[in-house]
């Protein structure tokens, strides 16, 4: 897929990078020099320039862009003028950054597709997996359903994931189990790495340190998350 990223602070940047490595072209244009620099080897392409300026923007492969995401975290004005100067050019899936709630009021009545919410995101997933026994990690699928991680409890260690009998008691799946690696990082030092061991049957079997991967409604993970080990 074919991907424009207006802004390449740190979450768009970060971006732009992940979806180059996942494979997909990525075009990256900001104002600032330095900013470009720092991404322009690790994105298809990286571009300075006013995305302001409606003319410059014309430049770009808007029609042929599959998503325009409009990264801008610090600039309320500029995020705006750059929203709608893209929702003009027809883009074929427009997604947009907000900084808060009265941005977001306006992108939304400037008719963006789907807006990002990535400060609001990252801190609800933090603060989920700190109050809730145990949890590394946190996905909302929806207001009442949840994806964890979650620390194997010693009950289950050893059995295999038909003697856990999770989904007969608690009405949750476990989807897959996270295994954690050693690894040696780029300074040479070990550092822990998740790997995911794909998809579970009845008769895998649960290790010592492995972590599950659960799916189901919150009332139900907190039932199974308050238990004794």
């Amino acid at each position: 897929m074919k991907y424009i990223i207006v802004g390449l602070g740190n979450f768009g940047g970060h971006l732009a990078a992940r979806l180059t490595a996942y494979g997909h072209e990525v075009i990256g244009v900001d104002s600032s020099e330095d900013k470009v620099d720092a991404v322009k080897d690790k994105i298809t392409h990286a571009v300075v320039m006013d995305a302001t300026d409606a003319q410059a923007v014309k430049n770009l492969p808007c029609k042929d862009a599959d998503v325009v995401i409009i990264a801008i975290g610090e600039d309320f004005g500029a995020s705006i003028m750059v929203t709608a100067i893209f929702k003009q050019l027809n883009i074929k899936r427009l997604i947009s950054r907000s900084i808060n709630k009265i941005h977001e009021t306006v992108i939304k009545a400037i008719g963006v597709d789907e807006i990002l919410h990535p400060e609001e995101d990252s801190a609800e997933r933090m603060a989920k997996s700190l109050q809730m026994k145990g949890v590394i990690d946190s996905l909302d699928v929806s207001d009442d359903y949840n994806i964890i991680e979650v620390q194997t409890p010693k009950r289950y260690v050893g059995l295999t994931i038909s003697e856990t009998k999770i989904r007969q008691d608690y009405n949750i799946n476990i989807l897959s189990l996270i295994k954690m690696e050693e690894k040696l990082n780029i300074f040479g030092v070990k550092s822990k790495s998740k790997k995911v061991t794909g998809v579970v049957t009845a008769n895998t079997v649960i290790e010592e340190g492995d972590i599950l991967l659960l799916f189901g409604h919150i009332k139900d993970i907190n039932t199974i998350l308050n238990l004794t080990d």
